[in-house]
């Protein structure tokens, strides 16, 4: 079925317009801003001038200022109008302002904000625990709040080291599991990224190849059976699709192997579905794809908050009853759980299991790729990988990677993130209701960024 066959989501509402760009981007109005923004925000990323030694206050290639949003579009402080294919770095499953989560917020915003954690926890809180432990094989499991994905990591290895006494871990290379301490010490994205807090991080982790192939898969497993033989590893920590690494898919089996390896030397199995989880795949986790992948603990988050900040970790009672010590040990914190997020969390799974998009997602992200094999075929872009409406596009061997490809796309309307080691992915993730016109557009665009990248003259537009 091509994407012109495919029948849209059964609610449109405003959001779904097709680029209307009033300047090239950066307009004034985001240079002005961005000019602010260089003054006062911390300088991260690789510096820039001559000297390599101060970065300069200037406005970063190809940057624009967000001001409002709505469905798939965002308009810039310019009045660029772009469609989002980045949706938040996935985190967007249901677009912008989606009017039932701004409904849902409404409601609950006068009624109660803040609670008081665990001690006098919401009845929004205990309904969304309530719901997410559905989510896991166990029907007792049980789940821990927190307010990022790398929150959630972070008490996954808490939990792990509290039920098997153990300190170590095995992760894999290219991961991403966040850049707070815990999960930075699982994160093999780029060197540049841990190697000025390594005395911090956990030291005793080890990091096996993460598989494309079933000849890659045997060599990352001998790399993990290893690892576990020296009895000290307490959990596996796996994203089931490899994410900001480049959107690697795994071949078949692998997760399943993964997790009777984790049974035979008695660690836990963790999956982080921060990204992957929750519909972006086309299911509603990437791992149930390989039936005999049944991880201990799951993390969640990004688009659990149809845009607020919330995550959560997801055990078997037995993986959690480890919580339970002589002395008191927690994991926590002030907004953990706050009515307000969950609120919104829970609207939002609501609208996922009710709206048929997961659903939509696997039929119309599946199909999308496909054509993009067949479009892209026999141009600079290599590899189109991917599951549902997470996707990424190998651009290494253009001009400048994906990062070239993102600001010509930006050029043309359409907003982007990139992946991978070197920044050489192309990164897509829309939301999950984006229309087939949008998509289709989308494929003009990136036909004529590709050819124009790749030194060829582009076809008059007509």
């Amino acid at each position: 079925m091509g994407l012109s066959e495919i029948p849209p989501p059964a609610e449109i509402t405003p959001g779904f317009d097709l680029p209307d760009l009033r300047t090239r981007p950066p307009g004034p109005q985001s240079r002005t801003w961005l000019t602010r923004f260089s003054r006062r925000a911390a300088p991260m990323g690789p510096s820039r001038g001559e000297d390599k030694k101060v970065v300069r206050a200037d406005v970063p290639p190809g940057a624009i200022v967000l001001s409002q949003a709505k469905g798939c579009n965002i308009i810039d402080v310019d009045g660029n109008r772009y469609v989002d294919f980045a949706a938040g770095f996935g985190s967007l499953l249901l677009g912008h302002q989606h009017e039932a989560v701004l409904r849902a917020i409404d409601m609950q915003a006068p009624k109660l904000l803040q609670g008081l954690g665990d001690v006098y926890p919401s009845d929004a809180k205990i309904g969304l625990m309530e719901r997410l432990a559905r989510l896991h094989h166990d029907p007792d499991a049980q789940v821990i709040l927190g307010q990022s994905g790398a929150d959630a990591i972070s008490a996954a290895i808490k939990t792990a080291v509290l039920s098997t006494k153990r300190s170590g871990l095995v992760a894999f290379n290219s991961s991403y599991h966040g850049l707070s301490y815990g999960a930075l010490g699982v994160s093999d994205l780029r060197p540049s990224y841990r190697e000025p807090f390594a005395e911090h991080l956990a030291r005793d982790v080890t990091f096996a190849p993460y598989p494309a192939t079933p000849q890659e898969a045997e060599t990352s497993l001998q790399a993990v059976r290893s690892a576990l033989s020296l009895g000290a590893i307490a959990a596996i920590l796996i994203e089931p699709i490899l994410g900001r690494g480049g959107i690697i898919v795994p071949p078949n089996g692998f997760l399943g192997q993964l997790s009777t390896l984790a049974r035979e030397f008695g660690a836990l199995l963790v999956s982080d579905e921060i990204w992957t989880g929750l519909g972006r795949t086309g299911s509603w986790l990437a791992g149930s794809a390989d039936t005999e992948f049944v991880p201990d603990l799951i993390c969640v988050g990004k688009g659990l908050g149809g845009g607020l900040p919330i995550s959560a970790c997801i055990g078997s009672k037995w993986a959690m009853s480890a919580w339970r010590q002589e002395d008191e040990v927690v994991h926590t914190s002030t907004f953990a759980g706050a009515p307000l997020a969950c609120t919104a969390a829970l609207t939002t799974l609501d609208i996922l299991g009710r709206k048929k998009w997961i659903e939509r997602a696997a039929e119309v992200g599946n199909a999308w790729i496909e054509e993009l094999r067949t479009l892209m075929a026999g141009s600079k872009i290599g590899e189109i990988r991917g599951r549902g409406f997470m996707i990424g596009l190998d651009a290494s061997q253009l001009p400048g990677g994906a990062s070239a490809l993102q600001r010509a796309l930006l050029e043309r309307g359409f907003i982007t993130t990139t992946g991978g080691g070197q920044r050489d992915v192309l990164v897509l993730t829309p939301p999950l209701n984006i229309t087939s016109d949008l998509l289709m557009a989308f494929e003009d665009s990136l036909k004529v960024a590709v050819m124009v990248l790749s030194g060829k003259n582009a076809p008059l537009s007509p």
